[in-house]
């Protein structure tokens, strides 16, 4: 799924849409024990409790792409009669009715999910009748080309609100606040299936982690059985081993800098895309080339790049170049240069010490401070 086909299903979250179905709930302790469960048609909640869960809902789409949110997809092996994904077709088919279905998918939730505190499984199925579209991009709300059957997975932690004071209005009077277990923002979930060309596609679903790094790839293997992402830092990390393996001791700052140029260049180029960009293993190849690799050091690179990340794993630009910021690194000195200025630093051999050289007009700042770095100069 990309931005606009993300965005479009976010979208449905709102109060005048009535395509939720079904929720489903199972509040789960830090023992893994089943506290309580909800099954109730979604606008049989209060409408103060259905505001609530949009909100979870919308979170549960949110993020960048290849690093909170990722598509996942299905080969025919994963699809067998047991699987993980014969289960969701199960509940989508089902619509969340059948209780054995439901209870089956948190119980294995329940066993896989590696969390050690309280949460809350959300479970809701929807019917969004995907409305058709003109020539123009406009959307036909009477040409509607099928309707996307779907279930959305939140998983929420639930902690303890923290102590204090507060305001009675009935006795007039300040008191302790008492404490109440507080269902907070989702930290993993799914949509299954996706919602790819604005269709279904059974084959693949998105999904969701807050934190990038903790991607809960055995939650994945077991209850979703689609291969596991890979996050941003293990990206980064592979691209730095393909680098560093590929250049050896010729891997300069001038070679390393032209990389990033290159990088920032095609970022931009590419912002307005609605997907992230992503460089094959020969598209890696061409920019070490453009970038003043020699020819003799690419000898091995088929080699190195699939040792590093796997022969035909992409890597997400975004992943390489983080916050876009240019960053110099000793173990005293941390500099970081806007990319557009990464002229302003070079590298000299002065009075026989390897150094970096860093061009300074006006507005230097120390600490925050405003300082004059130089005399100026007499006439």
């Amino acid at each position: 799924m990309n931005k606009r086909e993300i965005s479009e299903i976010k979208k449905q979250f709102k109060k005048d849409n009535n395509a939720i179905t079904r929720i489903c709930g199972c509040y789960v302790d830090a023992e893994k024990n089943i506290r309580t469960t909800l099954k109730e048609a979604f606008f049989a909640l209060s409408e103060e409790e259905i505001f609530k869960y949009y909100e979870i809902f919308k979170k549960t789409l949110s993020g960048g792409i290849g690093k909170n949110l990722h598509n996942l997809e299905y080969s025919i092996r994963d699809e067998g009669e047991d699987s993980a994904h014969a289960l969701l077709m199960k509940l989508r088919e089902e619509k969340l009715a059948d209780d054995e279905t439901v209870d089956s998918f948190y119980n294995k939730v329940i066993e896989n999910y590696d969390y050690g505190e309280n949460y809350y499984i959300i479970l809701i199925h929807s019917a969004y009748d995907v409305p058709g579209k003109a020539s123009d991009n406009e959307e036909m709300f009477d040409a509607s080309e099928e309707v996307y059957h779907h279930i959305l997975c939140c998983i929420c932690p639930v902690k303890l609100s923290e102590p204090g004071l507060s305001y009675n209005e009935a006795t007039n009077l300040i008191e302790e606040r008492p404490r109440d277990w507080w269902v907070q923002p989702p930290m993993t979930g799914f949509l299954f299936p996706a919602f790819n060309d604005r269709s279904s596609d059974i084959h693949s679903l998105l999904y969701f982690s807050k934190n990038p790094e903790e991607l809960h790839t055995e939650f994945i293997d077991a209850c979703l059985g689609a291969p596991s992402p890979i996050s941003f830092r293990s990206q980064k990390e592979a691209f730095q081993e393909i680098l560093s393996d590929t250049l050896g001791d010729s891997c300069d700052y001038t070679i390393v800098r032209q990389i990033h140029e290159t990088l920032t260049e095609l970022a931009e180029e590419h912002k307005e895309d609605m997907e992230p960009l992503a460089l094959t293993k020969p598209q890696v190849r061409d920019l070490l080339e453009k970038s003043g690799v020699e020819p003799e050091r690419l000898e091995h690179f088929d080699t190195v790049y699939k040792e590093a990340a796997g022969e035909d794993t992409s890597i997400l630009v975004p992943a390489i170049t983080g916050t876009g910021k240019f960053a110099v690194k000793t173990p005293d000195v941390d500099i970081k240069v806007n990319p557009d200025r990464l002229d302003l630093v070079e590298t000299r051999f002065i009075e026989g010490r390897r150094c970096l050289v860093i061009a300074v007009e006006n507005n230097v700042e120390v600490n925050g401070m405003p300082v004059k770095m130089w005399e100026e100069a007499q006439n």
